[in-house]
């Protein structure tokens, strides 16, 4: 966070839920590796061999909360409804939303919605406290909060359904404005029961909302400003005073002035097959201000890519991002089936040579 160089740049291969492996990239990289016997799990979902082989220097704790209310329910086993009362279906390897309950709702439908109940259980923040504990006193890892809650924008989109709630961001600002005030409350209390027991032993924290896609934002700069803003301003800042925790935000290039503005020390993920996030750009427009977290490409690069391509680009974001600093070399998602395991070697083959 000091944008201090050191020897190399902090890696997080698997180390959170947002720098993850699928469950059969890591089956082929644990046969490559020749690492046998039952995966030790992670809170990331990653074989901690896997963690400690890459030399990952992050773990983490906590995850997203399934608040009480009556909506969480298990349809079958590919289908089911979160709290927030969306249902979602296993398609492949992810859960693809398939109902959205506040579709076309009115503003008494939003005022009669039974909302979660912003609770989380004691026994579950015991154990994560006790974690987090944990990995604080063994000083090998920087210890990462994941979020307990969803942001205010993903979750206007997969209640509304992604069509009507960007149409009423244009068109009905009252009722988002009304829809960000409930989910707000929502969030605040949440955060209030689980930054002051995690954020003793965590170093940063993610966070978890989603302002872009593939080409462009979600929403423009004005409104953003407008209606979103002012409502992730209140959670960062909160967050901060709660856990003394930074925050971790995934966007893109032309609201990233706002988006610094509303407290945000770190981006995550920086995907660089998207328009505009261009590393050499970033670096030079957005480097004093903000740390990079991600930006090796798991969506292009990474799967199609020979070994001493991934050598060469390696290196290259090292230059780049890492120079004066300021850079978490991590893949920029999730990483898939379609990763071939020798490309995974090679990354980290290449970081310990330049370590």
């Amino acid at each position: 966070m000091a944008h201090h160089s050191g020897d190399r740049p902090p890696l997080d291969i698997g180390g959170t839920s947002l720098t993850s492996m699928s469950a059969g990239c890591q089956a082929a990289l644990r046969d490559r590796l020749g690492l046998r016997g039952r995966p030790d799990a992670t809170n990331s979902g990653v074989d901690e061999r896997i963690l400690e082989w890459a030399g990952t220097d992050f773990r983490s704790v906590g995850g997203i909360v399934d608040l009480p209310g009556g909506h969480t329910r298990q349809l079958s086993p590919t289908a089911m409804v979160d709290c927030w009362g969306v249902r979602r279906d296993l398609v492949g390897a992810y859960w693809e939303i398939t109902r959205c309950p506040l579709r076309e709702a009115s503003m008494e439908d939003l005022r009669s919605f039974r909302w979660p109940e912003p609770r989380i259980d004691d026994a579950l923040l015991d154990q994560w406290r006790d974690r987090a504990r944990e990995l604080h006193a063994e000083k090998r890892y920087v210890v990462v909060a994941e979020h307990p809650i969803y942001g205010i924008l993903e979750l206007g989109c997969w209640m509304c359904g992604y069509e009507d709630f960007l149409m009423r961001i244009a068109a009905d600002p009252d009722f988002v404005r009304a829809f960000f005030d409930k989910v707000l409350a929502i969030q605040m209390q949440v955060i209030e029961q689980y930054y002051p027991v995690l954020g003793p032993s965590v170093d940063l924290t993610t966070s978890g909302d989603d302002f872009g896609m593939q080409t462009s934002p979600l929403v423009s700069p004005q409104q953003f400003e407008r209606l979103v803003a002012p409502y992730l301003s209140a959670r960062i800042a909160r967050t901060k005073e709660l856990g003394r925790c930074w925050y971790s935000c995934g966007s893109i290039t032309a609201l990233l002035d706002r988006i610094l503005a509303c407290g945000v020390d770190i981006l995550n993920p920086v995907q660089t097959s998207a328009a505009g996030m261009d590393p050499a750009d970033l670096k030079a427009r957005f480097g004093d201000r903000l740390v990079f977290w991600g930006a090796v490409d798991v969506q292009e690069f990474l799967p199609r890519a020979a070994p001493q391509q991934v050598r060469g680009r390696v290196g290259e974001l090292v230059e780049i991002l890492g120079r004066d600093g300021g850079y978490v070399m991590a893949p920029a998602h999730n990483m898939q089936d379609d990763v071939p395991p020798e490309n995974i070697i090679a990354w980290v083959e290449a970081v310990r040579k330049a370590d």
